[in-house]
This record gives structure tokens, C-alpha cells and sequence, in this order.
């Protein structure tokens, strides 16, 4: 007799294979264990399993992953487990990675009939995790172990400028969510913080300067709207002088000075392609770009000693980079 899986398997992305995902999920400590205790399904089915969890046609599960995530749900009673994705050049503190692995129950999902986006193929896991957790009796977080794996290059994959705008709608999903559910206060603040700290500056990273100039002014008209309605002073806070520099120029449409900017900071310390660990090596950073007139005048008449001890000082930092966003 066959046993009622433990957990559905909704494999989403370009093309979802659920034999293929099954054959990529053989090693799982869970199925070597329990044959039968993994169901993989399209989007679209109708899952068995006590829980479900939505992999994209690239992620690639650790072999515990499901294993630990499954334990730590039964053991705690969790309606959302989320996990850790491993190799992330730039990961985001425990318990905020809303669009990594997250174990679902099904319970959960069927009393408030939640699912899946089918507009948004970008990013559609973090709006969908975050009404989870939010409609959740309990969440736990599995922090000691990485669930998925660094994705493997994907020539397939979308465009930058497709995904940076599905990535800006997901996020525009994710927000008004936070708005309908979060309770005021401390948690919606904690959520737009999040949102808007985190994922939004990630949309003015240098692969920003790959975008045709079209693309690049609709990002930053949608960064402007969602900086604007959601951005209250609290959320935005703790942003560094980096990223709240490059909201306030996108918002304001400031699109040339947006793109020095995002130079300058390139060729002084900030990588060009940031790059997920597994992956090849990106090509050389390009040369700094010819500094304008005026800098060229203030590096002739100030000793470099000067400028760097200058450097180090925070207020000067922001005032230099305010003034090269400008004059740069």
C-alpha cells in the first residue's frame, strides 16, 4: 500500500519537467528513506502531500534539505518553514529570504486558497511566501543548514531587463500585501524595511548599467512609485549612503546621474558582476571611467594622503559621492 507523501513538489519556471525535477531530487535523504514520501507535480495539479513546496526548474535541493525542513515543521508545529539558499554572494539576514525554499502546509493553503502567481515568471516566490507567513499561525526558520544549492549558469534564462521589471511587479506584489496584512506598527515597518531595504536597492546594482536606456527609466519610475508610497522615513532608515543615494536619484528620474554614480562607486570598491560562488569567473572589471573636469582638479591640488583620510570619514563620504552624482 502506498504511503500519503510527506511533501508535494510544484515545479515551476520555463518549461517544467515534474520527471525531470523527480530524477534531480533522487538523492533527497527523505525519498531514500520513504520511496513514496516525495510527489512532484506542474503547477496546476492536485497535491497529496502534507506539505508543498515550489521549486523552480533550476534550483537545485541539498540532499537533507526536505529532510530537515519536513522535522523542523513536525517538530514545532510550523505552518512556514523557510530555508537557507547556500553560495550567496550577497545573502540576506536569517529569516528575511522570502523568495528562497519555504516548506508550506497544505492546510495553510487550501483554508485561504493561496497560490501562485501566473503573472509574475520572475520572483512570484516572494509576494506568494510572504501572504504564507503572514496568514501563518507560526514560522520557523531553518538557519544551520544551506536547503538549495548555488543555481548553475542558465543560458536560458531571461533577459536582464525582463528580469529586472518582473522582478520590480513582484516586489510591487510583495508590498501591497504587507500593506493589506501586516499589523501597523513594528511589523509593517520590519516588512517595508525589508522590501524596500533589501530587495528594492538590488534593482540599482551595476548589471542597472546593462539595461537599455528605455528599461532603465521605467525601472526607476517604478522604484520612484513604491519609494514614494511605501518609503516612510522608519523603513528606510538604515539604508546605507550607497543605496539611499541610488533610490533618491531613481525617484527623482535623474537617470545620467544615476548611471556615474553607480560608476564611480564600481571602480571604487564595488564589484561590476557580482557573482554567485560555482559559477565561472566574471571578466575583468572595466577601467574607472575619465574623471570629469572638476575631479580632475580636486585630485591635482589635494594630496592623495588627504583624500584618503578624508575617505574615511563617513560625512565626507556622502558629501563626495552626493557631489559626483552631480558634477561627476
Amino acid at each position: 500500500m502506498r504511503r500519503r507523501p510527506d511533501v508535494t513538489v510544484l515545479v515551476t519556471g520555463r518549461e517544467p519537467d515534474p520527471a525531470d525535477a523527480l530524477a534531480a531530487l533522487a538523492d533527497q535523504t527523505l525519498r531514500r528513506r520513504h520511496p513514496d514520501a516525495v510527489q512532484v507535480l506542474a503547477p496546476g495539479a492536485d497535491p497529496a502531500g502534507r506539505y508543498l513546496l515550489h521549486l523552480d526548474a533550476a534550483d537545485r535541493a541539498a540532499p537533507e534539505a526536505l529532510q530537515r525542513l519536513v522535522d523542523l515543521a513536525d517538530r514545532t508545529g510550523a505552518d512556514v518553514v523557510l530555508g537557507r539558499t547556500g553560495g550567496d554572494a550577497d545573502p540576506p539576514p536569517p529569516g528575511w529570504a522570502l523568495g528562497g525554499i519555504a516548506l508550506l502546509r497544505r492546510e495553510l493553503l487550501e483554508r485561504h486558497a493561496l497560490r501562485h502567481r501566473a503573472d509574475l515568471p520572475v520572483d512570484a516566490r516572494l509576494p506568494f511566501t510572504l501572504e504564507a507567513c503572514l496568514r501563518a499561525h507560526r514560522v520557523a526558520v531553518l538557519d544551520d543548514y544551506d536547503c538549495l544549492r548555488p543555481p548553475r549558469p542558465d543560458p536560458g534564462a531571461a533577459t536582464a531587463r525582463a528580469r529586472h521589471e518582473d522582478r520590480l511587479r513582484a516586489l510591487a506584489a510583495a508590498l501591497t500585501i504587507a500593506e493589506q496584512l501586516a499589523e501597523p506598527g513594528t511589523e509593517l515597518t520590519a516588512l517595508r524595511a525589508r522590501l524596500l531595504g533589501w530587495d528594492l536597492p538590488r534593482l540599482l546594482r551595476p548589471d542597472f548599467l546593462t539595461l537599455d536606456e528605455p528599461v532603465q527609466r521605467r525601472v526607476c519610475a517604478g522604484v520612484g512609485r513604491l519609494v514614494d508610497h511605501h518609503g516612510d522615513p522608519a523603513a528606510l532608515q538604515h539604508l546605507t549612503v550607497r543605496d539611499r543615494l541610488r533610490l533618491d536619484l531613481a525617484r527623482r528620474g535623474r537617470i545620467a546621474a544615476l548611471r556615474r554614480l553607480i560608476r564611480y562607486q564600481a571602480a571604487y570598491g564595488e564589484l561590476l558582476a557580482p557573482r554567485i560562488l560555482g559559477t565561472p569567473e566574471p571578466p575583468a572589471t572595466p577601467s574607472p571611467p575619465t574623471p570629469s573636469l572638476p575631479l580632475q582638479v580636486w585630485r591635482g591640488l589635494v594630496p592623495p594622503q588627504v583624500r584618503r583620510s578624508l575617505r574615511r570619514r563617513p560625512v565626507w563620504l556622502g558629501f563626495a559621492q552626493r557631489a559626483y552624482a552631480r558634477w561627476g
